[in-house]
């Protein structure tokens, strides 16, 4: 009974060793080797990258290259990386800190090309962002044409005169005068009155600084017709002279046997009257060389002639008279 017992046992105890598998033979795991300088061990639980054998190191015991950045000078990863992930035709990139031939610039430091003045007084037009060269002026104290009756030019005296040339006169501050007490008949004889007389050539004397001449006529009337419509009338040599629109004029019949040595409008110049007008006038004709005789506040012929000369020099109507225009271009005005 023993022995049947055993070998129920023995028997039980083969088939449980059959039924176990042998045991595998351990697999010789390498021995492992120090992470040489610049290796890194694949953390567990990550993807190998393909093409490397699983679980063997890359270049086992040999450093890489150490201190050397990749490609210097060359871009590298970056936009240019991730436009080629997306498939896009991109170019070679090109060199880090080189600028690309973008458009190139003109020339730092070259001036375009300085305009060149087509005619005297005008420029002409040279390329943006440059001045062009300032023409030519006429040359000082000449005018840049022949005076034409109606034109208009600016005066020294920053008004403005019918006149082709521009004034040379300098601003001349009025002086007053010791003029004679009686006038000098010889050199300025007397005029006549003459009833509905017009000064010769006013017609064709352009512009309303001559309106005065164009429309003067004298007039004959006695003390109370003068009073009565002018209220401002003084003597000069002992003829009376009234004041309208900016001039003076004779008062022919107030005084029957008064002198006048002129039968034309004087200018007002600084609210001066008659004589020192004139005398300021003689003067300034003196210092530009057209008067040389006496300054005596008479507008005799003399005086008329160096007027005219003076006028005629400055594209001025040859009124021969102390009018606005003529005293605006001496500066007197």
């Amino acid at each position: 009974m023993k022995l049947f017992v055993v070998l129920i046992c023995s028997l039980a105890l083969a088939c449980v060793a059959v039924a176990q598998p042998p045991p595998e033979r351990k697999k010789e795991q390498p021995k492992k080797t120090s992470a040489q300088a610049g290796q890194v061990s694949q953390p567990r639980g990550q993807a190998q990258p393909r093409g490397q054998a699983v679980g063997k190191p890359t270049t086992t015991g040999k450093p890489t290259t150490m201190g050397k950045p990749a490609g210097v000078g060359k871009a590298t990863g970056g936009p240019y990386s991730e436009q080629k992930k997306a498939g896009g035709n991109i170019n070679k990139p090109t060199r880090t800190g080189q600028p690309t031939n973008v458009g190139k610039s003109a020339e730092v430091g070259k001036p375009t090309e300085v305009g060149k003045a087509t005619g005297k007084g005008k420029v002409k037009q040279t390329e943006a962002g440059k001045p062009a060269e300032v023409g030519k002026a006429a040359g000082k104290g000449k005018p840049t044409g022949p005076g034409k009756p109606g034109e208009v030019a600016t005066t020294t005296a920053g008004k403005t005169s019918v006149t082709g040339k521009t004034a040379t006169g300098k601003p001349v501050q009025p002086q007053h005068f010791n003029l004679p007490k009686q006038p000098n008949t010889a050199k300025a004889p007397p005029v006549k009155f003459q009833q509905g007389k017009h000064i010769e050539g006013s017609q064709n004397w352009q512009g309303s600084s001559y309106t005065v001449f164009r429309n003067y006529t004298p007039q004959w009337h006695d003390q109370g017709w003068w009073h009565s419509h002018y209220n401002n009338i003084v003597f000069v040599f002992g003829a009376p002279y009234f004041f309208n629109a900016g001039y003076w004029f004779p008062a022919w019949g107030y005084q029957p046997n008064a002198y006048y040595a002129s039968d034309a409008p004087i200018y007002a110049y600084n609210n001066l009257p008659p004589d020192q007008v004139i005398a300021n006038v003689q003067a300034a004709l003196q210092q530009q060389g057209y008067y040389h005789g006496e300054v005596d506040g008479l507008v005799g012929p003399e005086t008329r002639g160096a007027l005219a000369a003076y006028q005629r020099d400055h594209g001025l109507y040859e009124t021969a008279a102390i009018d606005q225009p003529t005293l605006e271009s001496m500066g007197m005005a």
